[in-house]
Order: C-alpha cells, then sequence, then structure tokens
C-alpha cells in the first residue's frame, strides 16, 4: 500500500513530512530547538534495512547551521550526536549525519546511502 506523504516547507526552508513517526519528529525538534538551522532534512531510512518498515532505527540527517561555523566535520558530528544522545542510546540504531557550516553550504545533494550490509557483511 502506498502511503502518501504530504510535505510542508517551514520558515527555516526545512521539509517537514505529515509522515514523520514519533522518533523522527523528536529528532526534529530537537535539532531546530539546539542548532535553529537554515536547513534541515531528516530522512528515515529504515524500509533500507532488515526488521519492521515503521521501525524508525536508521536515520539520515543533513543540517545547516550558524552553530558550525569554525569546526571541523567531527566537531560537527560530536555535536549532533550529543543532541540526540538519548535517542542513540535507545531506539536510534543507525544515525547518518550530513552538517555543513551556513557559509559553506551551497544546496549540495547529499550523496545515497549505502546498500544494507546487514550487520554480518553479507549484501541485503
Amino acid at each position: 500500500m502506498l502511503r502518501k506523504t504530504i510535505s510542508l516547507v517551514s520558515e527555516r526552508f526545512s521539509t517537514v513530512s505529515l509522515s514523520e513517526g514519533p522518533i523522527q519528529r523528536t529528532i526534529r525538534r530537537k535539532l531546530i530547538e539546539r542548532f535553529s538551522p537554515s536547513h534541515l532534512e531528516i530522512e528515515c531510512e529504515s524500509r533500507l534495512h532488515k526488521g519492521p518498515r515503521d521501525a524508525e532505527r536508521h536515520f539520515r540527517v543533513e543540517i545547516v547551521s550558524d552553530h558550525f561555523e569554525g569546526l571541523r566535520t567531527v566537531q560537527m558530528h560530536r555535536l549532533v550526536n550529543q543532541c540526540l544522545a538519548d535517542e542513540l542510546a535507545g531506539p536510534v540504531h543507525a544515525l547518518r549525519i550530513t552538517a555543513y557550516p551556513t557559509s559553506k553550504y551551497e544546496g549540495q545533494q547529499a550523496s545515497p546511502s549505502p546498500a544494507c550490509r546487514g550487520g554480518h557483511g553479507a549484501q541485503t
């Protein structure tokens, strides 16, 4: 069954899907509150992995914020991971982060996520 997704564009140029689950909504809220991003995309990629399609365990985050100015990639990732520590300690198994300072973001397209290897090195 196909689910219709209605997207809204917020005043911060973030795409918000009305089909977001509770964990994805929590991730969005926390990132907006902490970083006031000029661009934010959050995609649940659980459908690409083994397990229930609606499990909300694998996410891709693309975030652009002034808070990242002057930071190295690893520092930006640490800040995002710290912000989402509760989710990463609980329901979220994987978080793919693409982070940019506002001055370096030019509307880049994130690279596609790699295929799931099932946690045991076997292509699934």
